[in-house]
């Protein structure tokens, strides 16, 4: 089974894409989520795996928009506990570290502990790219913030693990198929749809009653930017229930009535955390 996901061997979506899909994965490391859904849509990858929010970070903003425009569904949500850790070429110690490479978000989870060490960091691409970087450099004083796998994948050894300051740390995932129909047998507990209200006062709140009067329980609602009309929204929702409940889908259909569209996103099984 052949799963496209964005970053390199290491990445915190590689691990969490073997311990969703298990043995059977076969992970597809692609530069940008783009290639991701690319790869989906060519039939290369059977599967795409993104990150979709963060317990601290908040939303990936990038993959939002990309689930909302792409001709795919989503099949189920996993989550994995993030756990930062400080790489370095063998032989280093903590001591001798004096720059610390990562992904921003990374670098500002883990500020706790490069406040205290007094380290300079620099931020790259990836997490695991940033491992692959310093393996690769092997420069004295150069270390990376990154899961612990990327330090048996590049060679590093573990100096520190757990840096990040707030310890519950969690980043949530979405597995997708290409086409937005659901794929026959799949359970269906939750379900993510995006949607655009009108202009005009109490619009939104005329939306989300539908939900209310259904008796449907929203996990999550946040907006974003429509780029083709500037300070134009639109609203993502999560909630709990199946697309084929009855509940769910006259919920639904009074939804698209009230409001200027509706894109339903995917629907799937809940995810264990």
């Amino acid at each position: 089974m052949k799963v496209a996901f964005q970053g390199v061997r290491g990445a915190y979506s590689e691990e969490a894409a073997r311990r969703h899909f298990g043995p059977a994965c076969e992970p597809l490391g692609q530069a940008l989520s783009e290639q991701v859904f690319d790869a989906v849509a060519s039939g290369r990858a059977d599967y795409g795996f993104l990150p979709v929010e963060n317990s601290i970070a908040g939303p990936v903003a990038v993959n939002l928009d990309l689930f909302l425009t792409e001709d795919v569904f989503i099949t189920a949500e996993a989550y994995l506990r993030i756990e930062h850790c400080l790489l370095a070429p063998p032989g280093t110690t903590l001591d001798a570290v004096r720059t610390v490479y990562s992904h921003p978000i990374a670098l500002a989870q883990c500020k706790g502990f490069i406040a205290k060490r007094g380290l300079k960091a620099v931020p790259e691409y990836d997490t695991a790219g940033s491992a692959e970087l310093v393996a690769a450099r092997r420069l004295p004083g150069e270390a990376a913030i990154a899961s612990k796998a990327c330090a048996e994948v590049y060679g590093l050894e573990v100096l520190g693990e757990n840096l990040q300051s707030a310890k519950d740390n969690f980043t949530r995932f979405g597995a997708f198929v290409k086409g937005r129909g659901a794929p026959a047998g799949l359970k269906m507990e939750k379900t993510s749809v995006a949607f655009a209200v009108h202009h005009h006062p109490g619009a939104l709140l005329d939306c989300l009653r539908r939900f209310a009067d259904h008796g449907i329980n929203l996990t999550r609602l946040e907006s974003r930017p429509i780029p083709e009309n500037p300070f134009e929204y639109v609203f993502f929702a999560d909630f709990l229930g199946g697309a084929g409940s009855e509940d769910v889908r006259r919920a639904l259909d009074e939804l698209g009535q009230a409001a200027r569209f509706v894109r339903l996103l995917g629907s799937y099984p809940l995810g264990a955390r």
